[in-house]
């Protein structure tokens, strides 16, 4: 089969043997796979990223010498199939998969390990028990956006971002667009997007944000504030006293104020920040310009080394959260959701190309201004 391979940094189509399935696992025929921006990182940054990957205990990560087939956003055709496989993978059957595959004695990263090659090819192994039937005839072109939508869901649940609040995106990649989709599929009032692409912009007013912004021109904080958001210490320290000025002329005021705490109604109102950008700097960035009280999902990942000045985030009291991927129950309902027609992740998709045209999709796609998502179709001949 034709397969693009990822070593030493280059990106060069090869011929490989087919793939075989044992007991548990199938083959798919890849229909689509999405290029994602870690996949962008890995080829450029694999060592690091093994480096990592060695201190948590993995070491059959992509590194530069080691050869890899990237991809890990899979839907494709059910061609071969092992003994112990659900029933419902049916050969001819359109599936999504978690990517996450058995090889060489152990679970192996798919598209991310040379010992579990991804969906940059005409086939791909995928493990029976993770692999999920497309449902209502979802066609393969939106079926393939359930992994970077599923990241997208994962972020936003640990988020516990509530209807009232105001959620702040802060890059409008993939990933960012995801978050937005989610965020008003899920009745979030107000979604401040902010991206210096105009391009990128435009994508996450399709996607439903309601306030887009340029940061190198405007403030996204400043965009999301109302009349009671506190963003400086003077602010605060005045709401404390001013407060406590007014409650303490009503009698029983301790009562009154714990009933406020339980109402939420004690805190002002302060953003939910997502950071889905991942380059150095910008976790501080928004340790420095967020509100006080703030809570950052950081969800783009930074594939150098960074710094924060923690005293800066105690005496503003911000809290920080790291999301990683998702489950595999959020991989299923990401799955229902686009196949009920309750989110529409058709913005993201900016190309399609074929095998020869996976080296000059990652130029284009490292540039912010013409491409947000571009898929691989193994059968096409396209490039951008």
């Amino acid at each position: 089969m034709r397969a693009v391979s990822c070593a030493h940094g280059e990106l060069e189509v090869v011929d490989l043997p087919d793939p075989r399935p044992a007991a548990g696992q199938v083959v798919l025929a890849v229909r689509r796979c999405g290029i994602c921006g870690s996949d962008l990182h890995a080829k450029d940054h694999a060592d690091e990223l093994d480096e990592v990957m060695v201190e948590v205990g993995y070491d059959a990560s992509i590194r530069s010498d080691r050869p890899t087939v990237l991809g890990h956003e899979i839907c494709g055709e059910v061609v071969e199939r092992g003994r112990g496989v659900p029933r419902e993978l049916r050969p001819g059957t359109l599936a999504v998969t978690f990517p996450l595959v058995r090889a060489a004695g152990a679970v192996h990263l798919t598209g991310l390990s040379p010992q579990a090659p991804g969906g940059y090819a005409e086939q791909v192994l995928a493990q029976g028990s993770m692999t999920l039937a497309v449902p209502n005839g979802l066609a393969p072109e939106v079926a393939v956006l359930t992994e970077p939508m599923a990241v997208a869901l994962h972020a936003v649940r640990r988020a516990d971002v509530g209807r009232r609040d105001v959620a702040v995106v802060l890059g409008c990649g993939p990933v960012g667009l995801a978050v937005v989709c989610h965020l008003k599929a899920r009745g979030v009032r107000r979604v401040v997007a902010s991206d210096p692409s105009a391009a990128r912009r435009a994508l996450a007013l399709r996607c439903g944000a309601d306030t887009v912004v340029d940061p190198r021109e405007e403030s996204p904080y400043d965009a999301a504030s109302t009349r009671r958001t506190v963003r400086t210490a003077p602010q605060l320290l005045e709401l404390a006293v001013g407060s406590m000025d007014r409650l303490r002329r009503v009698p029983g005021w301790v009562h009154l104020y714990r009933a406020a705490e339980l109402a939420g109604a004690a805190d002002a109102p302060r953003p939910v920040v997502f950071e889905c950008v991942g380059t150095p700097g910008m976790i501080d960035g928004v340790l420095s310009g967020a509100p006080m009280g703030t809570r950052v999902v950081v969800v783009g990942v930074c594939m150098g080394a960074d710094r924060i000045r923690p005293s800066m985030a105690v005496n503003k009291e911000i809290e920080l959260r790291f999301v990683l991927g998702y489950t595999p129950l959020e991989l299923r309902d990401t799955l229902h959701l686009l196949a009920e027609g309750e989110v529409d992740a058709s913005p993201l998709v900016t190309g399609t190309v074929g095998l020869d045209g996976v080296a000059g999709a990652f130029v284009a796609l490292a540039g912010a201004e013409r491409h947000a998502k571009v898929l691989v179709d193994p059968s096409s001949d396209a490039v951008l």
